[in-house]
């Protein structure tokens, strides 16, 4: 079976939550939905970490070398206005 992307995890998260929270379920059922809905969340937590370690910016050092910052929270507030 292929590994899901995030998107679908997350779709598939958000439905597991929306059935829990209707409260129309078996406590049984809403259990099992709780465990997938877990592992779903163990799924996406994983693939935004993979995602935030390769998202850097590469910057000159003073002895024009490259190097490898991390991106920073700040960066991505402040470029979110240029969309």
């Amino acid at each position: 079976m292929a590994k899901k992307t995030f998107e679908q995890s997350l779709k598939q998260l958000e439905k597991i939550v929306a059935e829990l929270e209707s409260g129309d379920i078996p406590i049984e059922s809403a259990m099992k939905k709780f465990e997938e809905g877990v592992e779903l969340s163990k799924c996406c937590s994983q693939i935004l970490d993979e995602t935030e370690k390769k998202v850097t910016l590469l910057m000159k050092n003073n002895d024009n070398k490259i190097i490898e910052t991390p991106f920073s929270d700040d960066e991505l507030d402040s470029s979110a206005g240029d969309l």
